[in-house]
């Protein structure tokens, strides 16, 4: 800010960019919401626009499933999604708070919720992040998930980001609740169960990735992510390949 209140030339030009950022990622996930979409790719591209758009250190997604249970659908890292399995291992933490309350649930340091969630922010410190920002993925009064966003600083987020990654959140949700038949629990039902199923073959392909190139699983996943986006292919498709041992993506 200039000292007159005014926006400076490089402000103006990096809030121009955001916004045209912004602007990309809402068209870029519209685009996705085509008959076959696959809702386990739409949601890792949402938490990697996150990470990248929020300038947070780690963003992770969470899905209701059939039986109205929790599970980790996408994450930015693996440490994100190891802290996400904790936080429903212990039922404890914004991201299950959030859900509950289908309402924001914000931490600008953890450190000071530490009796609100004496477990969770433990392993969150261990893993280096020191606030959270928890948004609900919601419609109306139908509750799904929740999103959450990890940042190593113990920063508080703007209203305005926080707008922002809501309304990502929102179009997300919309995707995965679209009506395409008149069947329409049946179909969403059907349709979250498949992003639960889907997550186990992509964890099963980056064990087998991983082994066979002696990676870590961080690099087995951005190795899987990469060939999938590289070929236009799908991110469930690619790792049941791997799985069925039809594909290396190490060896593109």
């Amino acid at each position: 800010m200039t000292d007159d209140g005014g926006m400076g030339q490089a402000g103006a030009t990096q809030a121009g960019t955001r916004e045209r950022v912004l602007a990309e990622t809402f068209v870029g996930l519209a685009d996705t919401l085509v008959d076959d979409y696959d809702v386990v790719d739409l949601l890792d591209r949402l938490v990697a626009v996150c990470v990248n758009l929020f300038e947070v250190t780690a963003a992770g997604l969470l899905l209701i499933d059939q039986r109205g249970h929790l599970s980790v659908v996408a994450s930015s890292s693996e440490q994100t999604r190891l802290l996400e399995i904790f936080q429903l291992q212990h039922d404890q933490g914004p991201c299950t708070d959030c859900v509950r309350s289908a309402a924001p649930v914000i931490s600008s340091d953890l450190d000071q919720d530490a009796a609100r969630w004496p477990q969770l922010v433990t392993a969150a410190r261990s893993a280096g992040f020191r606030s959270v920002v928890a948004l609900p993925l919601r419609l109306r009064n139908e509750t799904i998930g929740g999103l959450n966003l990890f940042d190593e600083r113990a920063v508080a987020m703007s209203k305005g980001d926080q707008r922002a990654a809501q309304a990502l959140a929102d179009v997300a949700t919309i995707g995965i609740l679209q009506q395409r038949t008149i069947h329409r629990n049946a179909i969403v039902a059907e349709q979250l169960q498949h992003a639960l199923n889907s997550r186990v073959i992509i964890e099963q392909a980056k064990g087998v990735i991983a082994e066979r190139g002696n990676l870590d699983m961080e690099t087995a996943f951005q190795t899987l992510r990469l060939y999938a986006r590289n070929h236009n292919l799908h991110l469930t498709d690619v790792a049941r390949a791997v799985v069925n041992e039809n594909l290396d993506p190490a060896a593109r």
